[in-house]
């Protein structure tokens, strides 16, 4: 591996113009009897939902990314990929910096090779009308020039790399169970060999066997192709096996970072504190209501 990171974001900041409204009571027109009519007046505002965030994700590496829900960590994951454009701050992915100016078709294709992203519900990513091949089909297409017979030896080659039989390529996604569709959303990732790996949240809404198994997937794709991760998630005992290092957010804010191990053993904030005091212990139990 070499120490030039392969992500890097410094001093990221994102504001939401928000409309805040007031009631107020106004004399209504005609005769006094009539009271007052209520109207409402809006007035702008500025919400900070990632406020000053700088981190790096060395090759190979994952990186974890921890919070409550509103703690900024999903935005801070769509500005990586793209969806979201930062207030400012910078981006750099592979030395290059990702400058939000006009961009060219073949640049926001080559900025897609390079990151991907997987999210929480695998159902919705996927095009319900499409088969699995067509899916992989798809990606391939937008971002290579091959042939259609080294495309398919290529969706086979991801069906092997996430554990799925090459007989469920022509398969809709309805017919996959929840973990067989994340696998999918995976595989299409993979697909455009992309060096850096969101996963938001990834493994959220699965069984926790089937969280297990997706998690040991993720494990073995790095091992084999070096991506790197980025890796949402609010679940402590989840980055437990997974990231090398963690970012705790709270309220838009870094509040504590450093190696996993380190801050999930020792941790220096109140906040990851609580975080890691809320992770259910080997036989822990439900304190049963009073009411």
């Amino acid at each position: 591996m070499t120490d030039e990171p392969v992500l890097e974001v410094r001093e990221l900041r994102k504001e939401y113009r928000v409309r805040t409204s007031r009631a107020e009571a106004v004399p209504a027109a005609g005769s006094a009897l009539l009271g007052h009519a209520v109207t409402r007046r809006e007035r702008a505002g500025v919400l900070v939902a990632v406020d000053d965030v700088s981190f790096s994700v060395s090759p190979g590496q994952s990186l974890a990314v921890v919070g409550e829900s509103g703690s900024g960590k999903t935005t801070v994951a769509r500005m990586v990929v793209g969806l979201e454009r930062p207030t400012s701050g910078t981006i750099m992915v592979s030395g290059r910096e990702r400058s939000w100016r006009h961009v060219s078709s073949r640049e926001r294709r080559r900025r897609a090779r390079e990151v991907q992203i997987v999210f929480q519900d695998p159902y919705s990513s996927l095009d319900p009308r499409m088969s699995v091949r067509a899916s992989l089909d798809e990606s391939l297409r937008l971002h290579f020039d091959w042939t259609r017979e080294r495309r398919d030896e290529r969706v086979a080659e991801l069906l092997d790399q996430v554990g799925l039989d090459r007989r469920q390529a022509n398969s809709l996604p309805k017919a996959l169970s929840g973990g067989q569709r994340q696998r999918v959303a995976i595989a299409r990732a993979l697909a455009s060999e992309p060096r850096v790996l969101i996963c938001d949240e990834a493994v959220a809404s699965l069984d926790v066997s089937i969280q297990a198994q997706i998690l040991n997937l993720l494990s073995d794709i790095r091992d084999a192709t070096g991506v790197s991760y980025l890796f949402i998630s609010h679940d402590l005992a989840v980055v437990r096996q997974v990231s090398d290092a963690v970012l705790v957010m709270r309220r838009g804010r870094v509040i504590e970072a450093g190696p996993t191990a380190s801050v999930l053993s020792e941790p220096s904030d109140a906040y990851t504190k609580q975080l890691l005091a809320a992770i259910p212990r080997p036989g822990w139990k439900p304190t049963p209501s009073n009411s």
